[in-house]
Order: C-alpha cells, then sequence, then structure tokens
C-alpha cells in the first residue's frame, strides 16, 4: 500500500540527479516540481545556479517543465528566465495537467521522470501518471502551513521505504 509513495529514485538535490541512469532508461523530459524542490516556497525568482542547470539540461537534449500547484503569478514568475513549459494549479497528484504537459513535450510516460519534494503530490502523482519519479530531500525547513502538516507522515513513509531499500 505505501508502495505507491515510494521514490523510484531518492536523492539529495536536483544538481544529483542521476543523468547516465535517465538516458539509459531513454528518459528525454524532466518534470520539475518548484517549491522546495528547485527553490525555496519563497524564493520569487530563479537563481544563477538553477538557470545554469536548466540550461544544461537543455543542451543534454532534456524537454523540461514546471508543474506546480501553485497560482499562475508564481510559475510564471519563477519560470522567466528558465524558459521551461510551465504548468501552475497542476492539482498533484491528479494527473491531468502532467499527462497534458508530456502530450505537449511530445514524450510518453516511459520517457518522462517527474522530480519533487512531497511524496503524497509529487511522488504519488509520477506514479498515478505511470512516470519514474524522483524523490529529492526538501531544500528547506521552510514549509507553508499544509506542507508542514504533511511532513511528519512524509516521514513515516520515508522511513519504510528506507527499511525496505535495506533489505
Amino acid at each position: 500500500m505505501l508502495e505507491r509513495f515510494y521514490p523510484d529514485v531518492y536523492i539529495d538535490n536536483i544538481f544529483l540527479l542521476p543523468l547516465d541512469e535517465f538516458k539509459k532508461r531513454g528518459i528525454k523530459a524532466l518534470v520539475f516540481d518548484i517549491d522546495n524542490t528547485v527553490a525555496p516556497y519563497d524564493i520569487a525568482e530563479a537563481d544563477e545556479e538553477i538557470i545554469s542547470l536548466f540550461k544544461f539540461l537543455k543542451e543534454q537534449g532534456y524537454r523540461l517543465c514546471l508543474l506546480s500547484n501553485n497560482n499562475k503569478k508564481r510559475v510564471e514568475k519563477f519560470n522567466e528566465k528558465l524558459e521551461a513549459m510551465a504548468v501552475y494549479r497542476a492539482g498533484k497528484p491528479g494527473v491531468k495537467k502532467l499527462e497534458n504537459a508530456m502530450f505537449d513535450m511530445g514524450v510518453t510516460k516511459k520517457q518522462t521522470a517527474l522530480v519533487g519534494d512531497q511524496v503524497f503530490t509529487d511522488i504519488y502523482c509520477a506514479h498515478k501518471a505511470g512516470v519514474m519519479a524522483v524523490l529529492t530531500k526538501p531544500i528547506c525547513n521552510r514549509d507553508q502551513l499544509v506542507t508542514k502538516v504533511k511532513r511528519g507522515l512524509e516521514r513515516r513513509v520515508l522511513k519504510a521505504y528506507q527499511r525496505r531499500m535495506a533489505k
């Protein structure tokens, strides 16, 4: 039952994306959550490090998308310098907007990885959509109230995941 919340890949941060593994698996599109995955939720614009990473990923041939449950203003402002596809009010863990984004990028489920910091929204959404689920540790401890409430339950899920992986 908890498996739907377990990541396929678990990394410390987006700068440690396993690009060699992605290429072996045929991943062509990377879909990123924004808040606490790419940047703290209260940072309005992408910094130079993130801009450089996105530029590098594009040069490697990846199609990039930001998929956020946040509002249009937040997502569009953050995406200004990244120039990725941007989807706001995504409704994760619902999959409709993710599926639309994959269609617009011209990729299949098997060619897509979703990268996020929350198991109940990002990882569950990825599994429901049939795409690779990549979990990152949250960038910082600052969270919106609703997310703070979920973090305690997430820790329990991750402990069960880590016990399973240790076997």
